[in-house]
């Protein structure tokens, strides 16, 4: 495919030739795979593997919470001093972990978790690790959330590993080099609703704010493109990021941009508002973004530099490079709780 196309439309990729399929077969997506990252940063996968039944379950229970009245989850907010629980409407803007001005909130609710099941030990609950391996908060209800919940998390971290496996190939290196870089991984997975928009929206308030991901790579399910998400291509233009039945949207985070040397590219993206007509429709989408192990070392690959391309980023921890990002996007919500402490 010309350059120019790749780097103007989000390709779908079939990886099921990579997970199951011969040396030739793994090449070949790999290829798709790097083509789609150095172009635009964003791809569409289908033959991944997660169970369709599984998804649909998912989709079930997120919407029963949803449905519950504000009080209810409101007993789930989550507290300044770690990332998991309920976030209401307010408590974050994605454009501001850019250090962009101030604007206003983004319009959506959510509810974030992360790794359960781990070791309990000094890695996980010391003082590297406390921050990254809270406790997960669970709803009551629905019924059935958090076996749900965990069995779907657990396939996220399964194609995650599949996915820095082909990434690992795409950039000539050993399909396992990632491997012990992501095994004990601190990643968030967010279920994020945008409800309908019974009054307009403030200028320059949106769904969510342009923004890119923290980590190595965001896997996205969705389950509608009225006022969906965009991407921005290197011409500068927003395209709408097609949602494609029983596919998963995939795109480069910021950490993998540096750990390539800007040969992958963590591209800004966006949520867009419903067209006045449409405005009555709701979203729902559910993000895992993979996050290195807290002590992974991101520093230039060595096959993405050479003489005349010397590494253009210091090197700098997974886990504080997240943990600042994530602070300034709550900056809303910390400033709150720091007003609230002082009256």
């Amino acid at each position: 495919m010309p350059r120019a196309a790749i780097e103007d439309h989000v390709p779908v990729i079939d990886i099921g030739p990579f997970r199951t399929g011969s040396p030739e077969d793994k090449s070949r997506v790999a290829q798709e795979v790097d083509d789609a990252c150095r172009g635009i940063g964003f791809l569409i996968v289908s033959g991944h593997g997660v169970p369709g039944d599984l998804i649909q379950r998912m989709d079930v229970v997120c919407r029963e919470f949803i449905a519950l009245p504000y009080w209810e989850k409101a007993r789930l907010t989550m507290s300044t001093d770690r990332y998991r629980g309920y976030l209401p409407m307010g408590s974050e803007d994605a454009a501001y972990s850019m250090e962009e001005e101030r604007r206003p909130h983004d319009l959506r609710e959510c509810f974030i978790n992360g790794p359960f099941d781990h070791a309990y030990d000094e890695y996980h609950h010391g003082t590297g690790g406390a921050r990254f391996f809270s406790p997960n908060v669970w709803p009551d209800k629905p019924q059935g959330f958090r076996a749900t919940w965990e069995a779907y998390y657990s396939e996220m971290e399964r194609l995650g590993a599949d996915l820095m496996s082909i990434f690992a190939v795409a950039l000539g290196l050993e399909e396992g080099f990632f491997a012990d870089k992501i095994d004990k991984h601190i990643t968030n997975f967010a279920m994020i609703h945008y409800p309908p928009q019974d009054d307009a929206p403030m200028s320059n308030q949106t769904r969510c704010g342009a923004h890119t991901d923290f980590g190595s790579l965001s896997i996205v399910y969705t389950d509608s493109d009225v006022g969906g998400l965009q991407v921005q291509t290197k011409s500068g233009d927003w395209r709408d990021v097609p949602c494609v039945p029983g596919t998963f949207v995939i795109n480069v985070g910021d950490l993998m941009a540096e750990w390539t040397n800007d040969r992958w590219c963590s591209t800004w993206h966006r949520v867009v508002n419903p067209p006045r007509d449409k405005a009555g429709a709701s979203k729902l989408s559910l993000l895992f973004f993979q996050q290195p192990n807290y002590d992974a070392r991101i520093e230039c690959l060595p096959t993405c530099t050479n003489a005349d391309n010397p590494p253009k980023y210091a090197p700098i921890m997974s886990g504080e490079y997240v943990a600042a990002k994530v602070d300034r996007s709550r900056a809303p919500l910390m400033e709150e709780g720091q007003a609230k402490a002082a009256s």
